[in-house]
Formats: C-alpha cells, sequence, structure tokens
C-alpha cells in the first residue's frame, strides 16, 4: 500500500513554553484516511495472502472505518461488505454521505437490527454471514486486531523520539496501543476516549507490551452522536487560527482536551507533545446535515 508523505505541523500558541506537534495522518490517502489506512494496511496484505475475494467488516451510519473499507477495495481490488447498525437505514443510505460514499466506491451494504449487532461476533453470527456472502475476510468493527496494532506501530519514527508526550484520540483502542508498542520509555501516551467509561483499558492491555500510557476520559462530550457547540466552536477557531481541519468525533475532542489540560497546567513547562491526527474529516458532512437540522453553526469546511 502507497501513501503520502507524513509531516508534522508545529502549531504555536502565544504565552506558552509547550510545543505542540500535529502529526498530519489525516494527509495520508485521500480516501483511506489516518490510522484507519494503518489498521488495513497489514489486513489487505493478508487478505490478498490468503486469496480473498471480499472484505467483510461492522460499523454505523457514520462510520470512518466503513469508508475506509470501502475505498481499500476498489483500491486493492476486492468486493466490500458493511453490516451496518440499524435497520432503519436501509432505505435512506443515499442521504447519509458516509454511506452514499461506501456505496459509490462498491460496497454492499447488510443492514441489523441493533440487537443483532450485538451479536456480531457470535459464531452463528458469522456463519449465517458465510451463508449469505460466501467466503469473506473479516476485518472487526473499527479495524481492531493485531494486524491493525502492527500498522499502528508504524506512526512513530525516529524522529519523534523526542517528545515527552504523545497524544492520540481512542475508539476501539488499537491507534494507542499502536503508539505504546512503539513509544520510548520515556514518552508518555495519553489517549482521548471519545466513547463514555473506561471499558477500554482491558482491550488496550490486550496489544500493549507497556505500562506508560493514561486514558483522559474527560472530553468524550457525551459519546460519538453527541455534538456539542462549544466543540464546533473550537473546531472552527482551530481551523482558522492553524490551517488545520478537525473531525468533530476523534480528533476535535483530543485537541480540545489537549488546550484545556495545558490551561489547567496539566504539562510541565517546556513539554513537549505530538497529536496524532488521525483523519475521519470524512464525517463532516453528515455531522453537518445533522447539525443543519438543529439549526446549529456547522464546521467550516
Amino acid at each position: 500500500m502507497l501513501h503520502n508523505p507524513i509531516h508534522n505541523q508545529k502549531i504555536s500558541i502565544e504565552g506558552s513554553s509547550i510545543d505542540i506537534v500535529i502529526k498530519r495522518e489525516d494527509e495520508i490517502h485521500p480516501f483511506i484516511s489516518g490510522n484507519k489506512f494503518r489498521k488495513l494496511k497489514y489486513n489487505v496484505e493478508a487478505a490478498k495472502a490468503c486469496n480473498a475475494k471480499a472484505l467483510l467488516t461492522f460499523g454505523g451510519a457514520y462510520s470512518n472505518h466503513i469508508a475506509a473499507v470501502a475505498a481499500a477495495g476498489k483500491t486493492y481490488g476486492f468486493n466490500t461488505i458493511g453490516v451496518i447498525r440499524g435497520e432503519e437505514l436501509a432505505d435512506k443510505d443515499s442521504m447519509n454521505p458516509t454511506l452514499g460514499f461506501a456505496k459509490e466506491q462498491g460496497m454492499e451494504f447488510h443492514f441489523v437490527s441493533r440487537m443483532a449487532y450485538r451479536e456480531k461476533t457470535s459464531k452463528n453470527f458469522i456463519e449465517n454471514l458465510k451463508g449469505r456472502f460466501g467466503e469473506f475476510y473479516l476485518i472487526p468493527e473499527g479495524g481492531t486486531n493485531d494486524l491493525a496494532v502492527k500498522g499502528c506501530e508504524e506512526i512513530l519514527t525516529d524522529t519523534d523520539k523526542d517528545f515527552d508526550y504523545i497524544c492520540c484520540p481512542v475508539g476501539t483502542g488499537g491507534t494507542i496501543s499502536g503508539l505504546i508498542n512503539a513509544s520510548k520509555s520515556h514518552q508518555k501516551i495519553l489517549g482521548f476516549p471519545a466513547l463514555k467509561g473506561d471499558f477500554l483499558q482491558e482491550d488496550i492491555c490486550k496489544f500493549a507490551t507497556q505500562n506508560n500510557w493514561e486514558l483522559v476520559t474527560d472530553y468524550h462530550f457525551g459519546g460519538y452522536g453527541k455534538i456539542k457547540p462549544e466543540l464546533i466552536t473550537f473546531i472552527n477557531r482551530f481551523k482558522n487560527d492553524y490551517n488545520i481541519p478537525l473531525d468533530p468525533i476523534y480528533t476535535g475532542k483530543m485537541l480540545f482536551g489537549i488546550f484545556d489540560l495545558m490551561a489547567r497546567g496539566f504539562f510541565p513547562s517546556d513539554s513537549k507533545l505530538l497529536a496524532i491526527h488521525t483523519g475521519g474529516l470524512q464525517g463532516i458532512a453528515g455531522v453537518n446535515n445533522i447539525l443543519k437540522r438543529k439549526n446549529h453553526p456547522l464546521i467550516e469546511v
């Protein structure tokens, strides 16, 4: 899998001695963006190695992962199947920018009820999918597995060894696990979950090989589907100040959290922070549709 070169973009904050650099993983590929590219890299290689014809995965209506798998399938010659949470979406996919994009990339959808979706990892559920679609290479929801973590370990390079803190958004735990494994012992990895709760601790421990990490759980803004005006204001101001677009589900929350922690004196003076931009910008169109219906300010694009 080829990709664009990644660059680190420094941002200056007046009156602060803390250096913040954004690793622009969002620019790695126009459609297979950020951490999704990293997670899919070795899974695509494995699918090719076993001569799989189709990739099957799971996700919600606005899933970055669904969009990325669909694009990867088209790019690398696989059929793609998306098991989508919510039967009510079946006759509305053309109105949803994420699912509309995935459909354009050739993805076939299988819509299931939310109750049925909870069984997506069970043997019976998978066997029923094989009966319906034939053999496929299965990629978990969010893309996190051993091969995904291996790909995410490549986010950090030797040029990043001098940073004191590595910050990243957290969804299913694969990206932060890769960062933990690739980090130096003196570095602290801070994860900013997009969902409420500490349930990710156990999932991360399955993959992480070091203990130099912590989850900062105060900046989820209510969860995936909750978009609050103060976050939108921050995202728009950040883009205006630094010319870096942020998504409202992952990276926007992380940067909001970093700035708030700085204001609270969390980071020692002269700390060097590296923040991972994990992409997800495709989701802005769908979020703006929701904001428009609620007569809220939109995310500037």
